[in-house]
């Protein structure tokens, strides 16, 4: 998982011409982008410079750095937008490199305020990883 994947878009910099992302801050481990790609004014993306594939590789510096810097990176971006709050999310599934999402949220934005679409029940299937979580909850208390 150390350095660079020349195969991944981020690493390879393919990403930022793509998206339109330019680089807004960086401390070498961590870098901020923003894109004018999408509709949403001041949409930007939290990023190891080091190649992780996954939140769940997260390691080292990287991994002590990950809440205080995804912390100022919002608070700046509330206000530099003027957002009433940040969205913050990972999907994972596009590049695997890991990529935090961060989206200024203003009423009447084309955001969905709910990531599970409605109606949907409680099945049988989400319950073994449920309780998994619960024991999880009870050990690193």
């Amino acid at each position: 998982m150390s350095g660079m994947d020349i195969e991944c878009s981020i690493c390879n910099g393919k990403a930022d011409a793509l998206f339109k992302r330019i680089e807004v801050w960086s401390n070498g481990r961590w870098r901020l982008t923003t894109t004018t790609y999408r509709a949403v004014k001041g949409l930007c993306y939290l990023e190891p410079v080091r190649h992780i594939r996954y939140i769940t590789e997260i390691d080292g510096q990287e991994a002590s750095e990950f809440g205080p810097v995804l912390s100022s990176a919002a608070s700046a971006l509330k206000a530099a937008t003027g957002a009433e709050f940040i969205y913050v999310y990972i999907y994972g599934g596009h590049i695997p490199h890991l990529h935090v999402h961060l989206a200024p949220h203003r009423e009447g934005d084309v955001f969905y305020d709910d990531l599970v679409k409605e109606g949907i029940e409680l099945s049988e299937e989400v319950m073994p990883p449920l309780k998994r979580l619960r024991q999880f909850r009870a050990v690193s208390a």
